[in-house]
């Protein structure tokens, strides 16, 4: 795992010294990625320069620090992530038809022989793995840019004049002479929908994310650039649908086994003490039972307890690690401690980004650093599987609903409207003991107000948008900026037999990569900490799609299959229960210790000054928050989010840089 970043200059007067100083700068702040070596290759006469900061994963000796040459000189590699299969690829690559021969044990060498024999885009469609990379090709003067499969691992590019410059984060790119800070306004209006900046946007105009399993090719003889894709999860949908899994249900049980077995074992390749977040969940308890199924040692397990029982999963979690017998590191944090790490998330993610399991997830990493380097990690499964409750619910009503005349369900949507989100907390409450566990849920007013939204929809694109939406309607608090027509909701569709299906397929090409991931590697990354995720293996993704739907969904509950799956480890009792997310109290904080902090930031003469967003509607609902009128949480999370990032870009990078690390070594239990 490393941090990479560099650029081409082809306008370019600085010396090959000159060139190294930029690119080694823009590497350092990449420290936390990367602690162990930095590297960094110029070519004056072609002004290109890369440079990484790497994290020793695999084969700790100098054998694989980066950048690195191919046996033949042609290419120079940077790389950020892991090639899981590399040795099986190694062995083919090693025998009498191809002759490579190796003069260490890092994945990264595999890459460079694999780009020797078949190409830079063969070679991607056969990498399993995380990855973001970038090779030079002396040859043809060219320099590639590639990203994995589902975009774990994040790069950012920019194209200013005829220059490219390109890093695994936006504070890498700053440092570049450049570099320039606009802000992207309607960047922002997808972030407030999204709670995130969807590629290929960032929040930056003229930087863009490269979306995931693409590979762009810039070609210096013209600086024309070429963006394809080398894997499509559109593809892997249309072969789902086209043919289908035939089988019956035990079969496909012993499949998925097979597959997410193999998935698992060869992420616990490593060369340094390894472990994994465990919540109790369906997900995380899948991953963890298959690798202690396949070690001998006592699989190291981590999960972060909340003192708030609503928000607690340490004892779910306690009780799956004690069943499997893994070693297992749990910690309870106090609000104040949760609480304490806001003011470095702005740092930490780089762009303004709102999804507030950000928190825990932040510190269930800082407990796994202090005893391993990589953690394995349950991410992947709602979507692949139809985890999220808008898979069961959109099913239900487009099915049950949609048959109603419009007027009626706008009526019902009313009627629900009609009392705050609150008081349906309230009477959920007081009904509990009474409501079968899995209509149970974690503020069931929030959900019934997004449901009554749901009512008012008229066609599957507006439900999906409802569902997965924060504003409903950015524009108007943005004072009339456009919504860029390509977003998360608006992503290649494809025309599927069920709601449930369009959504899970949204979900991976949207929601997945653009949230989920970005919030598990910053996390992880800011305490030099790598995360992997077994369920993101494309084989159990292209197993998945060949599934029927009533092997992922059942009865409205999600996943059917992958408990099935689990039940053989652990007793159905121990994991059934309503999905809880990994949640903070985050309403209650910003009414009562958060509420200072917050009203610095949505102080309304700093609001008009800055002009971002509309002062009369954002202080409506604050105040609408504060006396419990309505429950604002999320959508004030986005602004006061956004708000404290831009403070953070108006501060010296080597401010920030200096912060992040003092994350990663606090973690690392560094002095």
């Amino acid at each position: 795992m490393c941090g990479i970043s560099g650029f081409l200059d082809l306008s370019c007067v600085n010396s090959a010294s000159e060139l190294r100083n930029i690119a080694m700068r823009m590497a350092n702040t990449l420290r936390h990625r990367g602690p162990n070596h930095a590297g960094v290759w110029a070519d004056e006469g072609a002004g290109i320069a890369l440079s990484m900061r790497r994290l020793a994963i695999l084969d700790l000796s100098p054998a694989g620090h980066q950048p690195m040459e191919s046996s033949s000189g042609r290419y120079i590699l940077v790389f950020n992530g892991e090639i899981y299969n590399y040795e099986d690829l190694r062995s083919e690559l090693g025998n009498d038809e191809h002759g490579f021969s190796f003069r260490g044990n890092s994945d990264t060498e595999v890459m460079l022989a694999a780009f020797e024999e078949w190409g830079i885009e063969q070679s991607a469609v056969r990498f399993n793995g995380m990855f973001a990379f970038a090779v030079w090709d002396r040859l043809d003067r060219s320099l590639t840019l590639g990203r994995d499969r589902f975009g774990e691992k994040p790069l950012y590019y920019s194209r200013i004049g005829r220059r490219l410059i390109f890093g695994s984060e936006l504070k890498a790119l700053r440092v570049h002479p450049n570099f320039s800070n606009d802000v992207d306004h309607s960047a922002v209006a997808l972030f407030l929908r999204h709670s995130c900046v969807p590629a290929p946007y960032s929040i930056y105009r003229n930087i863009n994310k490269l979306p995931a399993a693409t590979l762009l090719r810039i070609s210096a003889d013209d600086f024309a650039s070429n963006p394809r894709p080398y894997w499509s999860m559109d593809e892997v949908v249309n072969e789902g649908v086209a043919n289908p899994l035939e089988c019956g249900e035990q079969e496909a049980i012993e499949q998925l086994d097979w597959i997410l077995r193999d998935a698992v074992r060869i992420r616990m390749r490593s060369d340094v003490p390894l472990g994994a977040f465990l919540s109790g969940g369906i997900d995380s308890s899948t991953v963890v039972a298959l690798m202690q199924a396949q070690s001998r040692a006592r699989v190291k397990t981590f999960s972060i307890g909340n003192y708030d029982k609503e928000f607690d999963e340490g004892r779910e979690a306690s009780r799956v690690a004690r069943h499997l017998g893994t070693e297992h590191t749990e910690l309870y944090v106090t609000s104040d401690e949760a609480m304490a790490l806001i003011p470095s998330l702005p740092r930490i993610y780089d762009e303004p980004f709102a999804d507030c399991s950000q928190i825990p997830t932040i510190l269930v990493s800082q407990l796994a650093r202090r005893c391993v380097a990589v953690s394995l990690s349950g991410d992947g499964g709602d979507e692949l599987f139809g985890g999220y409750n808008r898979h069961a619910w959109g099913e239900t009503l487009s099915r049950r609903l949609y048959h109603l005349p419009f007027f009626v369900r706008k009526f019902g949507a009313a009627g629900i409207k009609a009392m705050p989100p609150g008081g349906w907390d309230l009477l959920f409450r007081a009904c509990k003991p009474a409501t079968p566990v899995r209509w149970q849920q974690r503020m069931p007013g929030n959900k019934l107000h997004k449901i009554a939204s749901i009512l008012e929809s008229k066609d599957t694109h507006t439900l999906y948008q409802k569902l997965a939406s924060h504003w409903l309607e950015p524009a108007k608090i943005l004072s009339e900026v456009p919504e860029p027509t390509v977003s998360l909701s608006e992503a290649n569709r494809q025309s599927l037999q069920h709601v449930a299906e369009d959504m899970m397929y949204l979900d991976t090409v949207g929601y997945l990569p653009d949230d989920i991931l970005v919030k598990l590697d910053r996390a992880t990354m800011a305490v030099s900490l790598e995360g992997r995720v077994p369920l993101l293996d494309h084989r159990v993704a292209e197993f998945a799609w060949k599934l029927p739907l009533s092997m992922r969904i059942r009865q409205r509950q999600g996943k059917w299959i992958l408990r099935q799956l689990l039940y053989r480890y652990v007793p159905r009792e121990m994991v059934d229960r309503p999905k809880s997310g990994f949640g903070i109290p985050l309403a209650n904080w910003l009414r009562g210790p958060l509420r200072a902090w917050a009203e610095s930031l949505l102080e309304e003469r700093r609001l008009r000054q800055e002009g971002y967003f509309d002062c009369t509607l954002i202080l409506k609902i604050w105040r609408e928050h504060l006396s419990g009128k309505n429950n604002w949480e999320y959508h004030l999370w986005d602004v006061l989010m956004f708000q404290a990032w831009l403070d953070e870009s108006r501060r010296k990078i080597d401010d920030q840089f200096a912060c992040v690390e003092n994350i990663a070594n606090t973690a690392a239990g560094s002095p």
